[in-house]
């Protein structure tokens, strides 16, 4: 029996076209309202969605928006209004609507329209990854977006300046147009060409971190920029660095000016501790619809493990933490001791790696030494990167880890990506 999802706040017209459709055969399940509608899409799986534009938490094209954004848009919708536009029906449809209801309905074009969307082969096309418009309900990531967007509207060229725990891909991945093409430049090792760009067209460069590019890749950044309007490229970059760092590391000054001509902001997981939970049940939807994982639900104990927890190398990892999760954890939810058994315990939870009962001089020596092993580990022995980041010079920095018995291999003088 096909199921049916009827969202609309006018408790009369729930009732009435629940009533005409169980009539017909049809599984009924109500919501009257977004939040309502979210939670019957996720428990139900309707094979279609008949959905009201005016609602009092948030309107149906929002809700449509989000549904497509976050991969959820796998049944047919057919949108609901009293008051309908035609630049409602169209924006509608090209979000992913299926078809346009206005209201009074007629009964016999609401069954035509009803059989028309259930004889449609449900749609396995999941989106490829998540963006910011799927974060609809947290107001910093959606205003963040909105700025984001109205760059985008005067400039394809965009420097995200970021801290630890980045959301720059997320941010990059809001940029792209549907089917358009997608390009991270740190991942490439030879010359680009024009005929990448060609094939990219409309498409999205991002770099994830400007100091981490080799000299071939910065040659490649600028090969691209050259080429932005031609190939209507967006170029998302990202950053920790200030211009003054970048320029040590051997940037040319003229090209850093080009790349800060428009920045932003972009707020790190640290910042957004509150959104963490909103932020780990959609990534878990999305996964679950891709079917990358089995179906799993997070608890509120461990969702609020999550928001605790340290995320230095921000969204990317924490999409991948819930993805191991959903995959290792037996049980249909994830539980507080599934993070612990899995992702180990929290930082905060584990005793100082540092004895205190112990004399400065040795207490000191020992936490020198875990936190150039840090480093070391986290920038793969680069030398250059490690004097960069812990603001030791690097005559000295060799000189420091001579004394503590750590070495850096001389291939981690160049960088790996050379």
């Amino acid at each position: 029996m096909p199921k049916i999802l009827i969202v609309d706040d006018e408790v009369g017209i729930r009732e009435l076209l629940s009533e005409i459709l169980q009539d017909e055969g049809y599984d009924i399940t109500l919501a009257e309202n977004a939040s309502a509608a979210r939670a019957a899409r996720n428990a139900q799986r309707p094979d279609l969605v008949l959905l009201d534009i005016w609602m009092p938490d948030s309107d149906g094209i929002s809700l449509l928006k989000e549904w497509s954004a976050n991969g959820q848009l796998t049944m047919p919708v057919v949108m609901m209004s009293g008051h309908g536009t035609i630049d409602s029906a169209v924006e509608a449809t090209r979000i992913g609507a299926l078809d346009f209801l206005e209201k009074p309905i007629a009964l016999q074009k609401l069954l035509a329209t009803v059989r028309n969307g259930l004889a449609r082969k449900p749609t396995a096309a999941v989106a490829a990854q998540l963006t910011l418009t799927a974060f609809n309900r947290s107001m910093p990531l959606r205003d963040f977006r909105q700025r984001l967007l109205q760059i985008r509207e005067r400039s394809r060229l965009l420097l995200m300046r970021v801290a630890s725990g980045s959301i720059a891909e997320l941010a990059a991945r809001t940029l792209q147009a549907p089917g358009s093409g997608w390009l991270d430049l740190s991942t490439l090792t030879e010359p680009v060409e024009g005929e990448q760009l060609q094939a990219l067209m409309g498409g999205v460069v991002f770099v994830p971190e400007l100091i981490r590019l080799s000299r071939l890749q910065r040659t490649n950044l600028v090969f691209a920029i050259d080429r932005i309007e031609r190939y209507k490229l967006t170029i998302a970059l990202a950053t920790e660095q200030t211009a003054e760092s970048l320029a040590k590391a051997g940037w040319d000054e003229a090209l850093l000016t080009r790349l800060a001509e428009v920045s932003l902001i972009a707020p790190g997981l640290a910042e957004l501790r509150d959104e963490i939970p909103e932020m780990a049940t959609l990534i878990l939807q999305h996964l679950g619809e891709s079917a990358e994982v089995p179906p799993r639900k997070l608890s509120s104990a461990a969702l609020n493990a999550l928001r605790t927890r340290n995320w230095p190398s921000g969204y990317p990892e924490l999409r991948a933490a819930i993805r191991s999760l959903a995959l290792a954890t037996l049980n249909e939810t994830i539980e507080l001791e599934d993070l612990d058994r899995e992702l180990g315990p929290a930082l905060e939870s584990v005793a100082s790696p540092v004895s205190l009962d112990q004399p400065l001089r040795e207490a000191r020596e020992q936490f020198e030494r875990l936190y150039f092993e840090y480093h070391l580990t986290r920038e793969a022995n680069n030398m250059t990167r490690i004097a960069e980041r812990t603001g030791v010079e690097r005559t000295h920095l060799y000189r420091k880890l001579r004394q503590l018995g750590l070495h850096g291999g001389r291939r981690s003088e160049e960088s790996p990506a050379e």
